[in-house]
């Protein structure tokens, strides 16, 4: 009488066999999630940057309050979400530019809040050295690492 079962030689083989299936399947799903975090970058730099725009012809079109010295450009990142003052309402309402400020997916310190997470170029400085200044002209990751790409994140 003959008893049925796998032999070890055959649970062996299927467990190697499994086992080249995962090491194949972690460096793509580690490039996925990398994409993907990559995408949310962009969307979230562009969604700001927008705000940002549209903080600026708020201003150049007289929405906004002008003191002497000002560049037109936020003082900062939240007053892009808590909103101003409507300048040309009669009703005096608030005009919001962004729901919320997103925060920068390549950030690891999960205690900032989303609007420091971001580096910050003021209108003074150049591209090629951003600093922070009175105003907010443009936002970028603060991360140093390498994108799919190549290229630095802080350099988007």
């Amino acid at each position: 009488m003959r008893q049925s079962g796998f032999t070890l030689i055959e649970l062996v083989v299927t467990v190697l066999i499994v086992a080249i299936l995962a090491a194949g399947a972690v460096p793509i799903m580690q490039m996925t999630m990398q994409r993907n975090k990559e995408t949310e970058l962009k969307q979230n730099l562009r969604q700001i940057r927008e705000a940002i725009d549209a903080y600026k012809k708020a201003f150049d079109d007289g929405k906004i309050r002008k003191t002497v010295g000002q560049s037109g450009y936020p003082p900062g990142l939240e007053i892009l979400e808590q909103g101003v003052v409507n300048q040309t309402d009669p009703k005096s309402r608030v005009i919001k530019f962004i729901r919320r400020i997103p925060r920068d997916p390549m950030s690891k310190d999960p205690d900032l809040k989303p609007a420091e997470t971001w580096g910050k170029r003021s209108y003074d400085s150049e591209a090629s050295s951003p600093r922070e200044g009175v105003d907010v002209y443009d936002v970028y990751s603060l991360s140093q690492k390498k994108a799919i790409n190549g290229t630095v994140y802080a350099a988007w």
